[in-house]
């Protein structure tokens, strides 16, 4: 397996090694690009394409953005990222329709070894990020490796989100922890 696809796989990869380093350098490069412009700007969405493929003309995010591959990134249509997110996407992170990500979100896929001896080798293992339809991570949110929020969530400001949250819930705190659940009317 290359390091590329150890990665997709979750399994321990090599981050320095020079199929993922060239991919870090592509996403840097894009990223710099991205922060000249705004939205509308003529080469915006172009930019944003390059950096995420397959993203919808529906979805905008604000710049400054920041993330490691941009490849391993899939998002819905109609969502909006707000300024200075953190996107660490090696072990993917699926973002559904509708979603509202606050200014000064990180979402964090990588996880380093627990042995302090195996973390001075470059490796990582990546564990993906789920975000379901119209859910709203309001700013400074943090996600956490391998979680999966659901549809129709609150997720309050400066939240650090360790587990899962299940749909229809607003979860808040350092962890986060489900504080109620709320009463949405599904759409027929």
């Amino acid at each position: 397996m290359t390091e590329i696809e150890k990665m997709r796989a979750g399994r321990l990869y090599n981050f320095g090694s020079p199929d993922i380093t060239a991919r870090l350098t592509v996403a840097k490069r894009l990223c710099t690009k991205l922060q000249t412009l705004t939205i509308g700007d003529k080469g915006y969405r172009e930019t944003l394409r390059e950096l995420i493929p397959g993203i919808p003309d529906s979805t905008h995010i604000a710049p400054p953005f920041h993330c490691d591959h941009g490849t391993e990134i899939r998002m819905g249509h109609h969502t909006f990222v707000n300024y200075n997110c953190t996107m660490l996407d090696g072990g993917g992170i699926t973002i559904g329709n509708h979603v509202l990500i606050g200014p000064n979100c990180q979402l964090y896929t990588p996880e380093h070894p627990m042995d302090y001896i195996a973390r001075r080798d470059s490796v990582e293992t990546g564990k993906p990020i789920t975000i379901g339809d119209d859910t709203w991570l309001c700013g400074g949110v943090i996600v956490c490796p391998g979680v999966k929020i659901g549809s129709r969530c609150i997720i309050a400001a400066g939240s650090v989100v360790t587990r899962d949250v299940p749909d229809d819930c607003m979860a808040a705190g350092n962890p986060a922890v489900v504080k109620k659940k709320l009463n949405t009317k599904q759409p027929k």
